[in-house]
């Protein structure tokens, strides 16, 4: 299929750009039934949808062909992130560029002084994010009395993030004849309430089911037991060597700890979440585009718009949520025909429930084995050998270099030094656990027993004096030794002391964990110290109510912080 009749001018950039077909999101936005209607679109990321709504608003903006003079703004779009705003503003400057338009961007961490002389200059196009548009407006920066097209992009993400109020009083602004264009992966209750107030008889588009599992992605999904999932990242790293990975984890606390964890073994890596300000985000796209770091350890959120060409690898550390969650990370790999590759990483119990997703999603993934150290060492030779046979130029210095090392060693050990060297700066394989009939059911076990067999005991100093629970306990535990709460076992809170059980296989990790995240007094920021007990806990005529059985979910904290410092976080 071609793009139907189009403005010449848009044509001509469609056809600079390389594109032939439309597609799906494209195609479904400029047939005739859409034509200027209010419209509702789900489409994956990758999909082209900037460039599909950049079509679908044409017959607003342009007059026999060409634009107007910039003046009041004709067309506004909303993006959740920073990043996504830009990358809206350069995909519309190189779509509307032959027709001379101007595109004015105005999101948070940038000058708003400049914004606002730039609105004040006219603009045919404005893009931004909810607080930093919503600013403009109650400045009188941005009159949007002659909108004719309002966009939301990943409005499911913006309600999500809060901002409802804002995207309310930005849409209050403008004409109630505007049409109203509405990307949003899901269509949950707060987007159909939206909808039903600002759009009037919306044609409701979704390409979500063509696009998902495109030929550009290659789903694989590996099972490993629940202890093993970090050496996964690790050995999944090494055997692939992506010039840039993609990490995605649930929350910030475990981006934060995954992070250290990589960087800790070696990897040039760089964290991307709530937590980080929008200089802090900039500097570590910055090192990922210049290739100073390769991978990205990221939230869902926090990923929000972010486009790396160079990215092939998205691991799944943390299993999504949904199969939109699960298209969306993928989805940032495999772009411009680009191939990818997207690997979930499954804990033996979950492997049923994430088959069920895949099917949902019509995602035909292969199921394969960890990578274990030999498969990453025979890759490494392999590409070493290209590498090293690749065509060079040599200056004279590089050659007088070269002939003093052959006065001194053989070609054979010259050879070997170099591969030497090479293995020295790449981070070392892990042993995993092997995936086993045994070890699953081992694993299935371990999840639902009260308590371990072959397990460690260590010891908190912090006890019922100090207001010690398990529901705020568990947590500290977790964080501190970067483990789960299903691999805490039995919780014995004394008078002034805590005792906990940890599964022998992984006391030596946990220990590792505890001594990277003390002070050199061995205890954290709230004065807690947490080591390895010399044996069983002491006998005690009456254990605390429901302290003695683990694993025991997190319900949240007490009201009350243990008297010894401030609340764990």
């Amino acid at each position: 299929m071609t793009f139907p009749s189009l403005p010449p001018l848009l044509g001509e950039a469609l056809a600079a750009r390389g594109y032939e077909s439309p597609t799906p999101v494209q195609a479904a936005v400029l047939e005739p039934e859409a034509i200027g209607r209010d419209l509702i679109v789900s489409a994956q990321t990758g999909s082209g949808k900037t460039v599909a709504f950049g079509l679908a608003f044409a017959d607003q903006l342009l007059v026999d062909g060409q634009l107007p003079p910039p003046q009041k703004p004709l067309a506004l779009v909303i993006a959740p992130t920073r990043e996504l705003a830009l990358q809206v503003s350069r995909e519309l400057m190189w779509l509307y560029g032959a027709a001379r338009a101007r595109v004015a961007t105005c999101v948070g961490g940038m000058d708003a002084s400049k914004e606002r002389r730039s609105l004040s200059h006219g603009a045919h196009i404005v893009v931004g994010t909810p607080g930093r548009l919503r600013d403009h407006i109650e400045r009188g920066a941005l009159d949007l009395s002659g909108l004719r097209v309002a966009v939301l992009d990943e409005a499911d993400e913006m309600l999500d993030m809060g901002f409802r109020d804002d995207l309310e009083g930005i849409l209050d602004a403008t004409p109630s004849e505007r049409r109203t264009l509405l990307f949003s992966a899901t269509m949950a209750k707060p987007i159909v309430a939206l909808a039903r107030r600002y759009q009037r008889d919306a044609l409701r588009i979704s390409t979500v089911g063509e696009d998902r599992g495109h030929g550009d992605i290659a789903y694989k999904a590996v099972t490993v037991s629940p202890s093993d999932i970090e050496h996964a990242v690790i050995n999944l790293l090494r055997f692939y060597e992506a010039e840039t990975a993609m990490l995605f984890c649930a929350t910030r606390d475990n981006v934060r700890h995954l992070h250290a964890t990589l960087v800790e073994r070696g990897f040039s890596a760089v964290a991307l979440s709530g937590e980080h300000s929008q200089s802090e985000r900039n500097h570590a796209l910055q090192a990922l585009r210049d290739r100073r770091a390769r991978v990205c350890v990221a939230t869902d959120v926090a990923s929000r718009g972010i486009d790396l060409p160079s990215l092939s690898l998205v691991i799944h550390v943390e299993l999504p949520r949904d199969a939109e969650t699960l298209q969306h990370r993928s989805g940032r790999t495999g772009r411009a025909g680009k191939k990818g590759t997207a690997v979930l990483i499954v804990p033996y119990p979950r492997r049923r429930r994430v088959e069920m997703v895949l099917k949902g999603a019509r995602i035909n993934a292969e199921w394969i084995e960890a990578p274990t150290p030999e498969d990453i060492r025979k890759n490494d030779h392999e590409r070493l050998i290209a590498t090293l046979l690749e065509p060079v130029e040599y200056d004279d210095e590089d050659r007088a270099l070269g002939a003093r090392l052959m006065t001194e060693k053989s070609p054979e050990d010259i050879a070997a030094a170099l591969v030497r060297m090479h293995r020295a700066s790449m981070p070392q394989p892990e042993e995993l656990i092997e995936n086993s009939p045994q070890a699953r059911q081992a694993a299935q076990v371990e999840r639902h027993r009260p308590g371990f067999d072959d397990t460690v005991w260590f010891r908190m100093d912090i006890g019922r004096r100090q207001n010690a629970d398990p529901r705020w306990i568990l947590p500290v535990i977790c964080r501190r030794g970067h483990i789960t709460k299903n691999e805490v076992g039995a919780i014995r809170i004394l008078p002034g002391e805590t005792w906990f059980q940890v599964p022998n296989a992984i006391a030596a990790k946990f220990a590792a964990a505890l001594a990277r995240t003390a002070d050199p007094q061995g205890e954290d920021e709230n004065g807690i110290r947490i080591e390895r007990a010399p044996g069983e806990p002491p006998a005690v005529g009456r254990r605390a109510p429901g302290n003695d059985a683990g694993p025991r979910p997190n319900h949240g904290r007490p009201d009350r912080a243990p008297h010894r410092g401030r609340r764990p976080a």
